[in-house]
């Protein structure tokens, strides 16, 4: 175990739920223990704000005070948390809400049947490190597109659909289960105009693809990258020059999807071919299109709801796993939509 009490008998009182209760842990290893805790003691501070328990850090140990559900809760991430950096994983604040998260959609270990219940949430094993669902919608996601041929992401920026798209793509292609990755988006611009871009092909629509840029880099070795784009393994293909083909043996991407058209949309589903995989994400929320002009993602989904071979994957503001202000920002936004239906309506 990565953590002791510090005294016999020490730990959760066995008492009703809002209790109080108090236990003090202790890590073995200083260094190991300061990642965890985190710059200026940010990931305890984030603990103790999400749980509503007390984190009191003293050299390697912590004293939290707490309900005996927020104790338990908190001690469990902590502990899990411990575990990931013992293997030699980075740590960032988006694994800590993760693990938060998880804790909490356990709930208390008195009630938490072992089971019944997976131990933790999905991951995706890459060469470069593993990926691991931080939420029980991303959870979902992972099992979706392992289940699936086809797969749609929907939701609110921040919550990962580009990014674990892109590393279950990688996954796939690292196993040689896939020839290629195929990454497509539409060029549509928001709101602003660019007008003429120069360069070749990749260069021109470089701009439009720079998150699905930044994953590829963030998830595979800089140089295979580069060498796989040179040797068309992974192929940006612009939406607009998808038309006419079949694409086999490949995991085609097709990002920001509530920018395509109906007709361009149902022109990228029909061009999935044998032993591919296709992943379509988006963010309803977000349409550039003209006025008036319906979105392709938006008919797709509720054209091809419950039909079999087809996963959907929703994500709310609840799933954002960027800064924990975005979640904010992106709940109050939904609610100001929400009032302007109601006003219509």
């Amino acid at each position: 175990m990565p953590v002791r009490p510090l005294e016999p008998g020490q730990g959760l009182v066995p008492s009703t739920e809002g209790t109080p209760s108090q236990v003090v842990l202790a890590f073995d290893d200083n260094r190991h223990a300061s990642v965890l805790f985190g710059q200026y003691g940010q990931n305890l501070a984030l603990i103790e704000r999400r749980l509503g328990v007390v984190a009191e850090q003293r050299g390697n140990h912590v004293t939290l005070d707490g309900t005996r559900d927020a104790v338990e809760q908190a001690r469990r991430v902590l502990e899990g948390l411990y575990e990931q950096i013992k293997r030699g994983n980075d740590l960032v604040a988006g694994d800590v809400e993760g693990a938060i998260r998880q804790a909490i959609a356990q709930g208390s270990l008195f009630d938490f049947d072992p089971a019944t219940s997976r131990a933790g949430f999905e991951e995706i094993n890459l060469r470069k490190r593993p990926v691991r669902a931080r939420t029980t919608a991303q959870d979902a996601y992972i099992r979706a597109l392992r289940r699936h041929a086809l797969v749609f992401g929907i939701g609110p920026a921040g919550t990962g659909k580009t990014w674990l798209a892109v590393a279950y793509a990688v996954s796939l292609f690292e196993r040689k289960e896939v020839d290629r990755i195929i990454l497509s988006r539409p060029a549509v611009e928001a709101g602003e105009r660019l007008g003429f871009l120069p360069g070749d092909m990749r260069e021109k629509v470089d701009p439009y693809l720079r998150p699905v840029y930044d994953a590829l880099y963030d998830l595979m070795d800089a140089r295979i990258v580069e060498r796989a784009l040179q040797t068309n393994e992974i192929e940006i293909a612009p939406l607009a020059f998808m038309r006419g083909r079949t694409l086999s043996n490949a995991a085609i991407i097709l990002d920001e999807a509530q920018n395509t058209t109906a007709m361009q949309m149902k022109m990228f589903l029909t061009r999935l071919g044998e032993n591919s995989r296709m992943i379509v994400t988006g963010d309803p929320s977000q349409v550039d299109l003209p006025s008036g002009q319906i979105s392709g993602l938006a008919e797709a989904t509720k054209l091809l709801a419950g039909v079999d071979g087809i996963g959907m994957a929703e994500f709310t503001a609840e799933d954002v796993v960027r800064h924990e202000l975005v979640g904010r920002i992106v709940a109050a936004y939904d609610k100001a939509a929400a009032r302007k239906r109601e006003v219509k309506e």
